[in-house]
């Protein structure tokens, strides 16, 4: 089985360098040694390997570098919001761990947002339109991964966080809004003003602890960088949508199975481990190729320290919990992920299935918001070039179309090779 790490002379050689480069590697921050199997020898995460190494061969190619900055690669744009760096994650320059301590989703928005707590979660009184209790009804006990992004839609309008809006109180209450329709079309309820993790507690069943749990969760969850989710939000910002759209494209976007739906994976590799030979039964996943979703990250090879913060105050309840991971992390090299956490948490506290995807999406939407708001200070739009890879057209097959030309280029091209107007050739059809 391929290891996740790679000792001191194996990293070398992948990256093609001397032992000594690779030392100098390390001290500039280029890569992280751990400790290995003897003092004398370190070790290395094989992904951050890769990562330099790939570095290493684009060199100054601009369309590699731009290539690679879509995948984990070099920051493409600007943003004061938050910051990972040394396996760490702080909210405009606080830590994000320290909130979870004692902030609640309001008072973090507010932060975020850069706005008064009170005049964006004010009393409200406006209720959900009539036609979301019956698409309450319609859509039954689905999980929140298929409804939220529905629902949401229905419930919300755009007129508060339009482009428009410019009175900045109107703004805030709008952005507060978002959160507690979003928060009413998870929890099937109405939007109130009580904070939302007493929402969340109240509606599903939890004590006061449970409260605090479902707290912490949504703080951490809070916002990421520039991940899927919020980089289509600041895109759909970029256009001068509503706030609201925003939010609806961070939904769609978290909805993937790469990125916030992979709770639901995790949700089925746990019933898939069950309580008996979870070894045995991950080394078989791994053998047949499939991997054990909700073990590692690539910002944070030492472990995620949101899923960290979280599990400590759930497995020790639940030693066979433990066991599992533990066995995940010895075959794996890799420790679990936020996801794995907040399928922990919905676990512990016995609410439903999707919960966990549920708050991880309502949590992010404070991020999606302040993404779209520093977004639209911007003044440009998001609008990147492809490389393209397809056939290319013959010489001469394009002809230009001048002013007042009606005429659809290569019309005359198609005459001669027996295609009527509108009709496509034969090669535009071919499986990709």
């Amino acid at each position: 089985m391929k290891s996740n790490y790679l000792n001191s002379t194996e990293a070398a050689a992948r990256l093609g360098v001397s032992r000594q480069t690779l030392y100098a590697y390390v001290s500039r921050g280029l890569l992280h040694a751990e400790p290995g199997a003897s003092q004398r020898e370190s070790r290395y995460f094989a992904a951050d390997v890769e990562r330099v190494a790939a570095q290493r061969a684009r060199g100054r190619k601009p369309k590699e570098v731009a290539k690679a900055a879509l995948d984990w690669g070099a920051p493409v744009l600007e943003s004061a919001i938050t910051l990972i760096e040394g396996g760490r994650l702080f909210y405009r320059g606080v830590d994000a761990l320290g909130l979870a301590d004692h902030a609640s989703l309001e008072e973090v928005a507010a932060g975020l947002w850069q706005c008064d707590r009170q005049t964006a979660f004010g009393a409200r009184t406006a209720g959900p339109p009539p036609v979301l209790r019956a698409l309450f009804r319609h859509y039954g006990e689905q999980r929140a991964e298929e409804v939220l992004l529905p629902l949401f839609a229905v419930a919300s309008d755009d007129t508060s966080t339009a482009i428009w809006q410019q009175a900045a109180q109107r703004l805030a209450h709008g952005c507060g809004d978002l959160v507690r329709i979003l928060a009413a079309c998870l929890l099937r309820t109405s939007p109130e003003s009580a904070p939302v993790h007493e929402q969340c507690a109240r509606a599903w069943g939890v004590g006061r602890s449970g409260a605090e749990l479902i707290r912490m969760a949504l703080v951490l969850c809070a916002d990421h960088e520039l991940n899927a989710s919020s980089f289509t939000g600041r895109c759909v910002a970029s256009t001068n949508a509503s706030l609201r759209a925003v939010v609806i494209g961070g939904l769609a976007g978290l909805s993937g199975g790469r990125h916030g739906a992979t709770t639901g994976r995790v949700e089925a590799l746990w019933d898939e481990l069950g309580t008996r030979e979870v070894e045995k039964k991950m080394r078989a996943r791994l053998a047949r190729g499939d991997d054990l979703p909700g073990f590692g990250h690539s910002l944070y090879p030492d472990g995620d320290p949101r899923a960290t913060y979280l599990l400590s105050r759930i497995l020790p309840r639940h030693p066979q919990w433990a066991a599992m991971i533990d066995a995940g992390v010895a075959l794996t090299g890799q420790k679990p992920s936020v996801d794995l956490a907040l399928v922990a948490v919905r676990r512990h506290l016995r609410l439903p299935v999707g919960a966990a995807f549920g708050l991880f999406a309502l949590g992010r939407s404070l991020g999606w918001i302040a993404h779209g708001l520093e977004q639209r200070e911007q003044q440009h739009l998001i609008r990147p070039r492809a490389v393209y890879t397809g056939p290319r057209p013959d010489d001469g097959e394009v002809e230009p179309v001048r002013s007042g030309d009606r005429r659809r280029p290569n019309s005359r091209q198609g005459r001669q090779n027996g295609l009527a107007q509108g009709d496509l050739p034969a090669t535009f059809f071919k499986p990709r």
